[in-house]
């Protein structure tokens, strides 16, 4: 069997993906990746529509690798019992031909288990298996490339101008050299999408600057359906007509920033009369059937959060919300005395959690180290963790590769364009700022020192 085994190892050449339903209300996206170096007792991850990061054993990886490639024969033909039944029988042949002294109807049931359970999952059903997330700490070591890329395509100054249609008080990005750079074009970028799925990286998120200023957007989201794809937006240029053809280019969601649901704090906090237009292309972002997320930095002007999702969820209709604390890079450094304490955020947040519980809807706290986390635990809310260099990186408008979208004031790490990835992902540096997240993981090194140190 082990001959087998080693046979079937070098057939593997990367990740694995397939979507199930993908216009739907339950869209399934999977993408299995294989660990950097593949051996027997190794875990894969299995990522569930660019979000979930689940371990699973080599024999269910090669179980559910040939599930995928039986679906994928199978492209544009409508899934009904018969052709599922069809697909299983092919995908238990070929697992068998690997674990041939493996009882046909043992890998039978494990493949129903598997793709019964990261269905629900997905779908945010209730499962009976227990079900193990892997943290960053377990995972990074194996790994050959972040699970994330986020590609800002669009520069915070053109020309010697400022290039944005808001001027945040918090920019993460507002000054940063890695920020004010020349935008390389279309095709350039077309070939870092290209090197991010050869370098076995599932999930794109557009990003900026403002990408939407991008007339290629489109193009880009487009020629990226191979990946789960994410744009991030202050949501003022989201026409009907943007938004249809978004849709149409299957882009899997959207996340716009919203700092609060009362006009003036809201364009306060963007330097910008631009209320009313982010309003507007959150409608239009929902009735496209664009699944929305909306993205909240918190600071003392927009304490009443709960109110604010309130807002969102019961005149917008979003049902999914992000929140942090200040990331104190950029324009933020110069409004730090703005910033929220320990014992601030999580008064807002159990008030925020409070209405998110009571009308299904997702509450998610992104800033590591804020809140300790068996309190967060407690909340039933993931415990965030700094991915830099090893969850998620980012690619600058000038193509260079550098550990997270906020972290533009160093030397990057490399450029993607030009540079092998390989050598990149394993650079010294590279390597030891993967080391060190792993071994503080509930710290961002960029956040500085949070008021108070723990949580009351």
């Amino acid at each position: 069997m082990y001959k087998k085994v080693k046979d079937y190892i070098e057939t593997i050449d990367g990740i694995s993906h397939t979507t199930f339903d993908p216009h739907g209300p339950g869209v399934v996206r999977i993408h299995l990746v294989p660990p950097e170096k593949i051996k027997l007792g190794l875990a894969w991850t299995i990522i569930l529509n660019g979000q979930d990061v689940i371990p699973i054993t080599f024999g269910w990886a090669v179980l559910l690798r040939e599930f995928i490639n039986a679906v994928n024969k199978r492209s544009g033909v409508a899934l009904e019992d018969e052709e599922i039944a069809h697909i299983i029988n092919e995908a238990i042949e070929a697992a068998s031909k690997v674990f041939d002294k493996t009882n046909k109807k043992t890998l039978r049931a494990d493949l129903k288990q598997i793709v019964e359970t990261l269905t629900k999952i997905a779908r945010k059903e209730k499962i009976s298996e227990i079900i193990e997330y892997a943290p960053l700490s377990t995972y990074a070591k194996y790994m050959a490339a972040p699970h994330r890329m986020d590609l800002m395509i669009s520069a915070m100054s053109k020309n010697g101008a400022w290039h944005c249609n808001q001027k945040c008080l918090n920019c993460y990005a507002a000054g940063q050299i890695q920020a004010n750079v020349e935008e390389i074009d279309t095709e350039s970028w077309k070939k870092i999408i290209d090197k991010c799925k050869a370098s076995m990286i599932p999930q794109l998120t557009f990003t900026g600057g403002e990408p939407t200023l991008r007339p290629d957007l489109v193009e880009l989201v487009n020629y990226s359906q191979w990946f789960v794809t994410r744009l991030n937006t202050n949501g003022q240029l989201l026409s009907k007509e943007l938004c249809a053809k978004l849709y149409e280019a299957s882009l899997d969601s959207v996340q716009v920033t919203l700092y609060s649901h009362k006009k003036e704090i809201h364009n306060l906090l963007v330097g910008a009369d631009g209320f009313d237009k982010t309003i507007e292309g959150i409608k239009n972002a929902t009735c496209a059937k664009l699944n929305v997320s909306i993205n909240t930095p918190l600071c003392d002007l927009n304490k009443d959060y709960a109110d604010m999702v309130k807002y969102a969820h019961e005149v917008l209709g979003v049902n999914y919300f992000t929140c942090s604390g200040l990331i104190l890079t950029g324009n933020a450094t110069d409004t730090a005395n703005s910033r929220l304490s320990k014992a601030e955020i999580l008064n807002v947040l159990k008030e925020a959690k409070a209405y998110t519980d009571s009308n299904n809807c997702e509450l998610s706290f992104t800033s590591p180290g804020w809140i300790d986390s068996d309190i967060l635990r407690k909340m039933k809310m993931m415990v965030p963790s700094c991915g830099a260099c090893s969850s998620n990186m980012a690619i600058t408008p000038n193509g260079m590769v550098v550990p997270c979208q906020s972290w533009l004031s160093d030397t990057p790490l490399g450029n993607m364009l030009t540079d092998e990835w390989k050598k990149i992902w394993n650079s010294r540096r590279c390597v030891k700022l993967r080391k060190d997240n792993s071994k503080a993981n509930d710290l961002c090194p960029l956040s500085g020192r949070i008021e108070g140190d723990t949580n009351e």
